[in-house]
């Protein structure tokens, strides 16, 4: 009987593994392999990244966020240029600087003082995944698929957004045993609601670097999904 008892645990127990976790199950691991202290909500912190891309010469950026006083500072060098981009408290501040003269003008054009706001929410987006896809908008697709990528096997989740927000679809890949996040992948919607498959790119995160005790990729290389050509990598290097 006590042997009878045994199997029936260890068969439920059994299935019970083999069931597939749902969204935000799946995410919520994640986030615990990623931040295992919850350390993003009060993130302060600096970082480098050196982006290289196929024709040009490196772009090093000098990038700090302070997600408690909602500021936000990069420093972006290309040649002999730097260009610096700040947010604080929604108001922007973009200037330029000629290293080979170092002569400082403030950029007031329109165009620049949307790229710095673009610049902040791409960096806060980017390198506070998958702890971001907690924010207000966000439609976590509560069936996690399964899918062979590149070789691999991953768990997927689907993610779109509430008008305003956002106009994508992402699909971010999941190592099945860690639940490390290891690739996301974009593409547009067309007005009719579908996806457009020759649209979009898919970025393959690999080595780890530990910023104020979060787990962020090291190294994202930029991929065009609708013929695999590459596009570039941005790379933590302090």
């Amino acid at each position: 009987m006590r042997r009878g008892i045994l199997i029936a645990v260890c068969l439920c127990c059994t299935i019970a593994n083999a069931q597939e976790i749902n969204g935000t199950q799946l995410l919520e691991r994640s986030i615990a392999y990623h931040d295992p202290s919850g350390n993003w909500q009060n993130f302060v912190g600096y970082f480098t990244v050196t982006m290289s891309t196929p024709d040009k010469s490196d772009r090093v950026s000098n990038i700090h966020i302070n997600l408690p006083e909602n500021r936000f500072k990069v420093s972006a060098v290309r040649d002999s240029i730097e260009t610096m981009y700040m947010v604080e408290d929604n108001i922007s501040t973009v200037f330029e600087t000629n290293l080979n003269t170092n002569l400082t003008e403030q950029v007031t054009n329109e165009a620049a003082v949307k790229r710095a706001v673009f610049m902040k929410d791409y960096y806060t987006y980017l390198y506070g995944l998958p702890m971001k896809l907690q924010d207000a908008g966000t439609m976590i697709n509560d069936t996690v698929t399964r899918k062979n990528f590149k070789g691999k096997e991953y768990l997927v989740l689907e993610v779109r957004y509430e008008p305003g927000v956002g106009t994508d679809v992402w699909y971010f890949y999941f190592d099945p045993k860690t639940y490390a996040m290891e690739v996301y992948q974009f593409y547009r919607v067309t007005s009719d609601g579908s996806i457009d498959k020759n649209s979009g790119e898919y970025i393959l995160l690999t080595e780890n670097a530990k910023v104020q005790g979060i787990n962020m990729p090291k190294s994202r290389a930029w991929y065009y999904n609708k013929n695999d050509v590459y596009l570039g990598t941005d790379r933590i290097i302090d």
